[in-house]
């Protein structure tokens, strides 16, 4: 089975204030040592690796922000892999791009390079809340990176959106879904807001700075979300993606389905040979072990196949057409139907869950409740 390839890019012009992932302040002296040792990494799994391992269906460069760093770069990136892995025909190439950091010129460049969809992070088109938030772009240069991605030539865009916001209203976010909807990307992702323990916006929010989004109001964006973007034309195929026809995002579809998958660069995690482990997060950590010709894993664990089942289930259950049941049975040799009983007819009793086909997935009443469903097969 082809894997999904997650580079992580560790730079941000500066880290946004409700973000807890790993990153660190632009210096290009660091990224060239970044990048560097990434290469290296790439090369060691292209060593290690068996052919059949080595086959990659999507290549996905997040962060952080992967424009940080020169087009130059990504593209010396994209080479290294090809060069040791193989890239389907039809692999999906995603980088993610934040409007501030990319112009038209770097947008051409990405789309020579084979980069072949982007994924926008737009969050809102409240310039309120983008200050808020720690944005460092406005309503209007997100609307001019996606109108300048259209000219480069890319036909695949992706705009993520965040909403149950401090501060914000619902006519807000109806207002932010509906220009989102009239730039046509054919991907939107909508999640909600997780304060983050630790981070400035949830500290803000400790202070009482400014209070948190009330559950209600959240649950309410959360359904507009889903009756805009579906009059709009797009398909809801995750508790928080849509896409129009063929759409879909191949990479996360990965993580779902709960396939193979490796992660590159510091802190980037993988699902592999029956194991899921992480890498380094501190940057010299990560560059010296590469360096001592070691992989730079920091952590890793015998996957159980009790623990792969349950994470097939509540990960499958994120799709709206949920967990194929046959091809479960498939896998692992035993019914879902029969592992786990009691959860689904109480599930199904509940109305938070149905069987419908030989699929098992979440009801319309089940969507906002997700977490509470997920429960019971942990």
């Amino acid at each position: 089975m082809a894997l999904g390839l997650y580079i992580h890019v560790p730079f941000c012009l500066k880290k946004c204030r409700y973000c807890d992932f790993t990153s660190y302040p632009y210096r290009r002296a660091a990224a060239k040592d970044y990048l560097a040792a990434l290469i290296r990494e790439i090369q060691l799994y292209g060593t290690f690796l068996d052919a059949g391992e080595k086959e990659i269906a999507s290549l996905f460069i997040g962060g952080g922000t992967p424009t940080c760093l020169p087009v130059g770069d990504l593209n010396k990136i994209i080479e290294c892999i090809s060069s040791f892995f193989r890239l389907t025909p039809e692999c999906e190439i995603t980088v993610e791009v934040n409007p501030g950091t990319i112009d038209a010129g770097g947008l051409y460049e990405l789309r020579r390079t084979g980069i072949n969809r982007l994924s926008v992070g737009v969050q809102s088109l409240a310039d309120g809340l983008l200050k808020m938030l720690g944005r460092v772009h406005n309503a209007a240069q997100a609307a001019d990176a996606i109108c300048l991605a259209r000219q480069a030539g890319f036909d695949n865009i992706n705009i993520d959106l965040i909403y149950g916001l401090p501060d914000q209203s619902l006519a807000v976010w109806q207002e932010t879904l509906d220009r989102t909807v009239s730039f046509e990307p054919e991907h939107i992702a909508a999640y909600g807001l997780q304060l983050e323990e630790g981070t400035p916006l949830e500290q803000s929010v400790v202070r009482g700075e400014m209070k948190a989004c009330p559950e209600e109001l959240e649950l309410s964006m959360y359904h507009t979300a889903i009756s805009s973007l579906k009059e709009g034309g797009y398909h809801h195929y995750e508790i928080s993606n849509f896409a129009r026809p063929g759409r879909t995002c191949k990479h996360n579809l990965v993580y779902w389905l709960n396939q193979t998958y490796l992660g590159l660069g510091p802190a980037a995690h993988s699902s592999l040979r029956g194991e899921r482990f992480a890498n380094e997060r501190e940057l010299e950590r990560y560059r010296s072990r590469l360096w001592q010709g070691e992989f730079p894993i920091a952590d890793r664990e015998t996957i159980a196949v009790e623990t792969e089942i349950s994470e097939t289930i509540f990960l499958g259950l994120r799709l709206l057409q949920g967990v194929d049941l046959a091809a479960f049975q498939r896998r692992f040799g035993r019914r879902a139907e029969d592992l786990y009983s009691s959860q689904i007819n109480k599930l199904i009793k509940d109305g938070l869950v149905e069987i419908e086909g030989r699929c098992l997935r979440l009801t319309e009443r089940g969507l906002p409740l997700a977490n509470r469903v997920f429960l019971e097969f942990v």
